[in-house]
């Protein structure tokens, strides 16, 4: 729902039991967790990317070695700090 025209940036860091990635677009912040995420990353920074959702647990023995695997999603609105209702945790 975010378009292309006001993503700025996108940040990826490794921790622990995972990956983070953080888009940063002109009113809003997406926070992806999950694993090997560089591919989402590239193709963000491409314009390419037109999905993005996580994936249940039931699913995740469908995933190919290496493939993203994404756990969770949260939109957080960065104008006036107000929080979007759009946060999907793993279930």
């Amino acid at each position: 729902m975010l378009p292309h025209d006001q993503f700025m940036f996108a940040e990826l860091t490794s921790g622990g039991d995972g990956q983070m990635l953080k888009l940063v677009f002109a009113a809003h912040e997406v926070s992806v967790r999950g694993h090997h995420l560089r591919r989402i990353e590239t193709v963000m920074q491409r314009l390419e990317l037109s999905l993005l959702a996580n994936l249940p647990s039931s699913q995740r023995n469908l995933i190919t070695e290496g493939q993203p695997v994404i756990l969770e999603i949260t939109v957080t609105e960065t104008h006036e700090g107000e929080q979007a209702n759009q946060s999907n945790p793993e279930k």
